[in-house]
């Protein structure tokens, strides 16, 4: 039943008994709602389709040291107000701004200079900021099938540019591909301020989330139940004039009733199991979880035995060793950006790609491994690629080196003496668990109904008169949106909306300082730094 402001109230349990929630994901958004009900003394059961927590932030140590493989973990998405700040304070973690300085080669191979990459990268971002402002001021009559690129070509025509640069501007532009998970061609103008961030810097996560995680799910871990590797098939709510019951049913046949479940499966899961759910998701539900994207973004890591775009390595007698190393005044940068290149057998579907320099962060975290993020065709073709073979394969090893040597093949110092000892790629795309994706994203459309802003509030409200609720990243805050950031906020609110229909604690108590604000407004348009906007 509806109680005052339409808040959601449940009648006591019988025997006053305490209720008993389901939640169905241990990542953040899964881990932090259960910590919520367990301080408020509700019952949790965790149901976890992996053998361990964390979902899409986790960890490998394939290539000999600890590197993040989650599609949004490597940073923290802004220091105002944002908890994981604090979080990477109380458990030692190295986080920093790895700051403006970028390196860019164009789609010919060629590295532009330093003052060019400077003066093209500002007028690139000083579009995205102007796009930022005219979405927030002028969603209500953008078209739905305008796209960021338009914004982008009506605004190089205005500058006093020459062709050549004007083509430059445009190809630097397809690098927000790479934050958002798709092309952007992709991306829409109309709600594009769905993409603001957390104000403050962008922080670069060099020693990964595994502490992080800890402290996220150290409550959940001690005190709830959690059974790994049980997969959810199916979720069917009861309604009854007393009380609500679900009950999950998994991938081994059994069913198991709760008072409450909150499902914190990704946005791209969802799009794919709408008939799990009985009775059927309220059209505007469905039609919402239809409207929202859900992008491509996957990382690929590339180990050397030294980092020779940095020092070149050591000449053996077998090898054409590389050539001294000039002495630059600054070290080379830590990001790259190679602009989209002509395409090749091996990569038929070229789009722009980013680089971190894993060797520039700061020690002990720093090792000679260069990490690539590919979006989109891009990524898609890679994983299709790769997805037959282990990654301990001499084949896995061959098709990552095939495909990423014209782009790490530009680096100072590089000779064919330059070889890779390991790789690691996400895979993303082809995990059922993680939705075949990456995490939200706002594309165009032909509808002129769409309202996307719209869309995101009915993920965020969920079913709850039948008991049914939902958490991520794609219910967050508006300004947390794809972030690991919002995943945590959105079971940090849900939690606190669960516990309040029965009386335990207010709803508000539950959310950190301007959470429930941030549900509603938008963020800066500045918020967000040169680099690693939603990686």
């Amino acid at each position: 039943m509806k109680g005052i402001n339409n808040m959601i109230v449940r009648q006591l349990l019988p025997n006053r008994r305490p209720p008993h929630v389901c939640v169905i994901g241990a990542g953040v958004s899964g881990l932090r709602c259960a910590e919520i009900l367990i301080e408020r003394g509700i019952k949790v059961t965790i149901i976890e389709g992996r053998n361990r927590i964390g979902g899409r932030v986790h960890q490998s140590n394939h290539l000999g040291h600890l590197v993040d493989l989650g599609s949004g973990p490597n940073w923290i998405h802004g220091t105002d107000h944002n908890p994981f700040v604090d979080f990477a304070k109380e458990t030692g973690t190295i986080a920093f701004s790895i700051g403006e300085r970028s390196a860019i080669f164009n789609e010919l191979g060629h590295s532009l200079s330093e003052e060019k990459a400077i003066e093209y990268s500002e007028l690139v971002w000083g579009i995205i900021s102007d796009a930022f402002k005219y979405s927030n001021e002028n969603t209500a009559s953008i078209p739905p099938n305008r796209s960021l690129m338009d914004y982008f070509k009506t605004k190089v025509e205005e500058k006093d540019l020459s062709r050549k640069q004007k083509s430059t501007i445009l190809n630097m532009a397809q690098m927000w591909g790479a934050f958002v998970g798709d092309p952007i061609e992709r991306q829409s103008l109309k709600f594009f301020w769905l993409e603001e961030c957390i104000e403050g810097e962008n922080l670069f996560v060099a020693s990964t989330y595994q502490n992080i995680l800890k402290v996220v799910a150290k409550t959940a871990l001690a005190k709830a139940f959690i059974r790994y590797s049980t997969k959810v098939i199916s979720i069917h709510s009861t309604t009854t004039a007393d009380q609500n019951t679900v009950t999950v049913k998994t991938e081994n046949d059994e069913s198991l009733t709760f008072d409450e479940v909150v499902l914190t499966a990704p946005l791209g899961w969802l799009k794919r199991n709408k008939s799990a759910f009985t009775p059927p998701l309220p059209p505007q539900l469905t039609r919402a979880i239809e409207n929202i994207s859900y992008g491509r973004l996957e990382k690929v890591y590339v180990t050397f035995p030294t980092a020779f775009w940095d020092n070149p390595p050591p000449a053996t007698a077998s090898s054409t060793p590389c050539p001294p190393a000039s002495t630059p005044e600054l070290p080379y940068p830590i990001f790259t950006h190679f602009l989209s290149p002509t395409p090749t057998p091996q990569n038929p579907h070229p789009s722009s790609i980013e680089l971190v320099s894993l060797s520039s962060l700061p020690s002990p975290t720093n090792h000679p491994t260069l990490l690539f993020y590919i979006h989109g065709p891009t990524a898609t073709h890679l994983t299709t690629l790769l997805n037959p073979h282990p990654p301990t394969s001499p084949t896995y090893l061959q098709i990552v080196t095939s495909f990423l040597k014209p782009y790490y093949s530009l680096l100072p110092n590089f000779t064919p003496a330059c070889t890779p000892t390991a790789v690691l790629a996400t895979n993303w795309q082809n995990d059922n668990l993680a939705g075949h994706g990456s995490y939200c994203n706002f594309q165009v459309s032909n509808d002129e109904t769409v309202r996307l802003d719209a869309d995101i509030e009915v993920l965020r409200e969920g079913c709850p008169d039948r008991g049914l609720w939902l958490a991520g990243e794609h219910t967050a805050p508006f300004v947390a949106l794809g972030t690991v950031t919002g995943a945590y906020w959105s079971g940090e609110a849900v939690g606190g909306r669960v516990a309040a229909c029965y009386g335990l604690g207010a709803e508000e108590e539950a959310v950190g300082a301007g959470v429930k604000g941030k549900m509603e407004g938008g963020g800066g348009v500045d918020g967000r730094s040169l680099n690693g906007m939603a990686l």
